[in-house]
């Protein structure tokens, strides 16, 4: 039923008709046929509070739903439409738009100005569906293009509510050209660092779509709202195959990895204020007393009870650790190209006091684990790692990640959708981001899947973790051909935490629960959360160049005869050392025991000389 209406909404933007309904009370639920007489959630937003269906909401009911109450101030009001081409049709296009100003109050499709949401001052934007389908000609490309610069000009954050059915074709290839201004002006508040957040209303369709609403840094929408550039009906006739059923949703976006998330109405407000607040958050950690390191002497532990250790089903996984040691995150999804891999967590969120950019490699709990292939990334779920990271860089956040993978998914659509090309520029992307990033192996670090999140300037692990090019099993299976010699493997290997440390590849090792991170997860993430703000207030206090040149020598090092090789020879030399101390103690003490038997002999010799005299005389 809600694709029927979605439908009607759609062919009544095809026909040009004005949607008087979109702003009328209705009495009972098109969908559900639910009462909505006197219901709050449908006065105040316009949803069924039975079945969850949005209905359509003026530019006016939309700005009263998300802004603080009395902060709005419009601006660029008095800009209206004329008709630039004197298009020619059965009716005047001046008199539609003038008719359409009298019904809806509004000069044009679309309303500007500035206010706050939660405390927090912005720039907003609404797209008014029931203004000639809120399509985008030279009017609204003039003013969305004019709030950009203005939320520029003040340093403001901006967000837009896309509510658009399709062309302005009334204005030709003038209102075409209104994509370019506007994704033009979206580029000017990129350049400065301007947070950007798109709501998607029902339907988001054609230019508006295509231009500026698919440009911002967080893209969201509403549930059931029809979205793509293509309007459905448009599609359907083009089309000699029947079309799937929710193929141009919000949700089907969301799966294909074209959105963030769906947001229900009623709880967008408080989504734009959390978003905002992190956005906009500028907090530094500073240091209040010396760092105290870690004794990782006292964290030895056999290469294979680390392996079991970091692959045991309750091991706290990524999640676990974020909803501990993250306030306030919001996660985020897709890669905007193909998908959304579940198998990596990405978001915002509040750490000791200021936002961090968090991405995780997400194995999965209890009934999900599976559609998480088990913490195993694909190209997706690699793309959408490299989304955070650039929104990291281009807000000044820290980035921390958190590795927990036994490698890349094996599998010839991932070759295919290009498995190498993600795990490379994900590596690269990494490497070169102008902002203090940690990387934490919280469980296991399978080869390329799990370095490609540890291009960090300082690489943290979880004194049960793992680190390895390839599984025990895999080892054993080459080596000795027999996987059932995987525990002989894992020492060869070097895959503890301590084998990382004294490798070089890890900065740090984080302590553990006794018997594990799985005996107690709260006092797990309290150690991870000290440790990672231990090395955010040293990296925050260095320059970004030094960040890069430090971060450059850490792995142009690695591998060095110089960096491991040191280390064993000098193990070698105190063990030879002490071989050679305890062995000249040894000689002493025989030499010392061969005096004196040799002095007892010459006393005998003697007495028996002594008494054989006797003897003789005797005689």
């Amino acid at each position: 039923m809600v694709r029927n209406v979605a439908d009607l909404l759609i062919s009544v933007v095809k026909r040009g008709e004005a949607v008087e309904a979109s702003s009328t009370a209705r009495e009972t639920c098109l969908v559900c046929a639910a009462n909505l007489v006197g219901v709050e959630l449908y006065e105040r937003f316009r949803v069924c509070s039975t079945c969850r269906f949005h209905y359509s909401m003026t530019a006016r009911e939309r700005i009263d739903s998300l802004a603080d109450a009395g902060t709005f101030r419009e601006t660029n009001r008095r800009i209206s439409s004329l008709d630039p081409l004197s298009f020619s049709t059965r009716g005047s296009y001046r008199a539609r738009v003038f008719r359409d100003q009298r019904r809806t109050g509004l000069t044009e499709a679309v309303v500007s100005g500035t206010c706050s949401i939660g405390g927090s001052p912005l720039e907003l934007v609404v797209l008014d569906f029931g203004f000639m389908g809120g399509t985008m000609g030279c009017v609204v490309g003039e003013k969305v293009a004019l709030a950009m610069e203005h939320a520029a000009k003040r340093k403001l954050p901006f967000v837009a509510v896309v509510t658009s059915g399709g062309t302005r074709f009334q204005e030709g290839i003038l209102s075409l050209m209104q994509m370019a201004k506007t994704s033009i002006a979206a580029e000017k508040l990129s350049a400065k660092q301007l947070p950007f957040i798109s709501v998607l209303a029902n339907p988001a369709t054609g230019q508006a779509y295509a231009s500026f609403g698919n440009l911002a840094d967080i893209i969201v929408a509403e549930p059931g709202s029809i979205v793509g550039l293509t309007p459905m009906q448009v599609i359907k006739e083009a089309s000699d195959q029947p079309v799937p059923g929710g193929s141009h949703t919000a949700e089907s976006h969301v799966e294909h990895g074209m959105l963030d998330a769906v947001v229900d109405r009623a709880r967008l407000r408080d989504l734009l204020a959390v978003l905002l607040d992190l956005l906009g958050s500028r907090y530094q950690l500073t240091a209040t007393q010396k760092r105290q390191k870690t004794d990782v002497e006292s964290l030895k532990s056999d290469a294979w009870g680390s392996v079991q250790l970091a692959r045991h089903e309750s091991r706290p996984t990524s999640l676990d650790y974020i909803e501990r040691i993250v306030g306030s995150f919001v996660e985020l999804h897709g890669d905007r190209l193909y998908g959304d891999d579940r198998s990596v967590v990405a978001g915002l969120g509040h750490l000791g006091g200021q936002t961090v950019v968090i991405v995780g490699q997400e194995r999965g709990r209890e009934g999900d684990s599976i559609e998480r292939h088990d913490g195993m990334t694909s190209p997706e779920g690699f793309r959408k790692a490299q989304r955070a990271m650039r929104l990291a860089e281009k807000f000044d956040l820290p980035l921390i990640t958190l590795i927990d993978t036994p490698g890349p998914y094996p599998s010839v659509d991932n070759e295919q959708r290009g498995l190498g090309n993600a795990i490379a520029t994900t590596m690269s992307v990494m490497a070169g981001i102008e902002v203090p990033t940690i990387a934490a192996v919280i469980g296991q670090g399978g080869s390329e899947g799990a370095l490609a999140l540890g291009v960090a300037d300082k690489v943290l692990m979880a004194e049960n973790g793992i680190y390895s090019i390839i599984s025990p099993e895999q080892a054993a299976g080459l080596i000795y051909q027999d996987r059932e010699r995987a525990e002989e493997a894992a020492g060869s290997l070097k895959v503890t935490s301590q084998d990382c440390k004294e490798l070089g590849i890890v900065d740090a090792i984080v302590p553990e629960p006794p018997g594990g991170a799985h005996t107690n997860p709260d006092e797990a993430a309290r150690q991870l959360r000290r440790a990672i703000l231990q090395e955010l207030v040293t990296l925050q206090s260095l320059s970004k160049k030094k960040l890069l040149s430090s971060r450059y020598k850490k792995f142009r090092k690695m591998g060095e005869y110089s960096s491991h090789f040191r280390s064993a020879i000098t193990r070698e030399i105190d063990s030879l050392q002490g071989l050679v101390s305890s062995g000249v103690k040894r000689m002493a003490r025989r030499g010392r025991s061969a005096k004196v038997g040799d002095e007892e002999s010459t006393m005998a010799e003697e007495m028996g000389q002594s008494v054989d005299g006797q003897s003789d005389s005797s005689r």
